[in-house]
């Protein structure tokens, strides 16, 4: 019998875009992937955009993805910790997913030490310097006033207007992550202030849609947890060590 002794980390899924086929092909896989871990999954970091689009109505959540939910509900039963960040694209999580399968939602950050290594965890929008435009509208978003005044939209305004706002913020991220190299990447600057204040073993974000492990110095290293779109890609660490994975063959 497997020992539970890993934390598993992954971001991005984008469950519900491009389309309902290529949807279900990309969850039909990280349901394998969740098959996969579960003997050995002691904890498992679901780290933003899981969903292309989410917002939970009192009484209403929107349709799909049930395959999914139900292999969380499954790794919960079984005893794995389930953490679910909020991202740009899922960021009106309240509690469905706690009740369902006893989920901890991340607002912002995290900060964990596991077998003496330190972690700090994010989904990584609206950090670092400049996109000054989308820290305003995070800022909007996440208010009670603007949550309480789209729960008064019907469901099938509502979520039709939201996924395609979602599809047109996904394609401009998609063109800022191909360019990241071409340049130093946001991320590194913010985590290189953040070491100067406080330090952390790894530094983990996913939100720029490219697998990185960057050595940031001598001890220190940003892991970016990639895709599920084109990388399938996706973080372990073992107990003495984190590194990136890629589940069957990337695209």
């Amino acid at each position: 019998m497997s020992t539970r002794n890993k934390l598993y980390f992954a971001s991005d899924f984008h469950l519900g875009a491009p389309s309902y086929a290529s949807s279900r092909e990309r969850e039909a896989r990280l349901v394998r992937w969740l098959d996969m871990i579960k003997a050995d999954a002691a904890e498992v970091f679901i780290m933003g955009d899981a969903l292309d689009f989410w917002f939970e109505y009192r009484t209403v959540v929107p349709k799909g993805y049930v395959r999914f939910f139900g292999k969380l509900a499954e790794l919960a039963d079984a005893g794995v910790k389930i953490y679910m960040f909020k991202g740009n694209h899922d960021m009106w999580m309240f509690d469905y997913f706690t009740k369902e399968f006893g989920a901890t939602i991340i607002t912002n950050e995290l900060v964990i030490e596991r077998n003496g290594k330190k972690f700090f965890l994010h989904h990584g929008d609206g950090l670092g310097p400049g996109d000054r435009s989308y820290k305003f509208l995070k800022k909007i978003f996440r208010s009670r006033l603007c949550q309480w005044l789209f729960a008064r939209i019907h469901p099938n305004f509502g979520v039709g207007l939201a996924n395609y706002w979602s599809s047109h913020s996904r394609v401009a991220n998609e063109k800022i992550a191909a360019i990241i190299l071409a340049r130093q990447e946001y991320l590194v600057i913010f985590c290189r202030e953040t070491l100067k204040k406080e330090y952390y073993d790894y530094l983990v974000f996913g939100h720029r849609h490219r697998p990185l492990d960057i050595q940031l110095d001598e001890h220190s290293r940003y892991i970016n947890l990639g895709e599920w779109i084109s990388y399938n890609s996706y973080a372990v660490f073992d107990g003495t060590d984190l590194r990136l994975e890629y589940f069957e063959k990337p695209l």
